[in-house]
């Protein structure tokens, strides 16, 4: 499952990518302002590197340090210091499509750019935008269930060592 995180995100991240490079297929007359382009790209990389994290729930580096961390090395991560921002995240996540999702029901915001529309309305481009967002949905609810899958899992393991007579 935890794999299936940057799996999620990686099709709006392409799209992004495409939009950036002019291949998405929508208001090619666009002008980019000199910040938006890193933008966009920047935030295909800190969703993705973001998902990936993910994986510290599965892995043993979510719960040890890794050796080649100086000083570190080694020392068990408190549960805590996984368990609540991968809570918080989630909860941003589905949070963040929710409002998405309404937005584009009801129309809180006004598009942003001058052509009047902020997301391709018809044809191949729409449906490329919305299957490329689409699995961003699933984020936020694999990531809660990870997280209590690696709450569970923590706690139940640090009971059972703490319940081990020490070997002397």
């Amino acid at each position: 499952m935890a794999h299936a995180i940057p799996l999620c995100v990686l099709p709006s991240g392409l799209w992004r990518v495409a939009l950036v490079l002019g291949l998405a297929g929508y208001d090619a007359d666009y002008q980019w302002a000199a910040w938006e382009r890193p933008y966009v790209l920047g935030l295909s990389v800190v969703s993705e590197g973001l998902a990936l994290l993910a994986l510290g729930l599965v892995r043993p580096w979510g719960e040890v340090v890794p050796r080649w961390v100086p000083g570190l090395r080694g020392r068990r991560i408190p549960i805590a210091a996984v368990v609540t921002p991968a809570a918080l995240g989630a909860a941003l996540i589905m949070m963040f499509c929710a409002y998405g999702v309404l937005n584009q029901i009801f129309g809180f915001v006004e598009p942003l750019n001058e052509t009047g529309q902020g997301f391709p309305t018809s044809g191949p481009a729409a449906w490329a935008l919305w299957t490329t967002y689409a699995p961003l949905l699933a984020w936020g609810p694999l990531l809660a269930v990870l997280t209590v899958a690696y709450h569970r899992r923590r706690r139940a393991n640090d009971g059972s060592a703490a319940a081990r007579p020490e070997a002397g």
